[in-house]
């Protein structure tokens, strides 16, 4: 048995006008090519009525996700899509954590990843704040064990270039 392919994991930032049924167009445009979404994320920007989209998808093929973005840039809500260089700009994600721990692993961890405690009853059950990049996140969970985690909520990636 051959091991598979580690596919590439693509950043799409998009600026487009904030109004309804735009994420619907987006998300069947991106439907249409057969894409599956890993991760999306939207949010106002600093500019009143324009939303600032990053989205994440895995694709080795250049000339495919050029495609994808130029269809996007079709659509007459999005004002600006382009991929982002992941060397030349900043991913980060947000996880909320339920897991069992005793004091002492905790402080451990907190010094190494340093997350915030949001909820902790009975010096076991702890509910924590990660946020920094996949890896980092995928790092601590994989420390901490899946035996002891409750629940898990991830946010999705966020980016910005240099």
């Amino acid at each position: 048995m051959t091991p598979q392919k580690q596919m590439k994991r693509r950043a799409i930032l998009l600026f487009m006008l904030d109004r309804p049924g735009v994420l619907n167009k987006i998300s069947m445009l991106i439907r249409r090519k057969m894409y599956n979404v890993e991760t999306l994320t939207v949010c106002a920007t600093h500019r009143p009525g324009i939303s600032r989209m990053t989205l994440t998808l895995t694709e080795d093929d250049d000339d495919r996700v050029l495609q994808v973005i130029r269809q996007m840039e079709k659509v007459t809500e999005v004002i600006s899509a382009k991929e982002l260089d992941i060397d030349q700009s900043y991913w980060r994600e947000v996880a909320i954590l339920k897991f069992e721990s005793n004091d002492s692993q905790t402080e451990d961890l907190q010094r190494r990843y340093h997350f915030e405690v949001l909820d902790c009853q009975h010096n076991e059950l702890y509910i924590v704040q990660l946020a920094g990049t996949s890896k980092m996140i995928d790092d601590f969970m994989a420390e901490l064990g899946k035996d002891r985690i409750i629940e898990t909520a991830r946010s999705g990636y966020t980016a910005m270039e240099r």
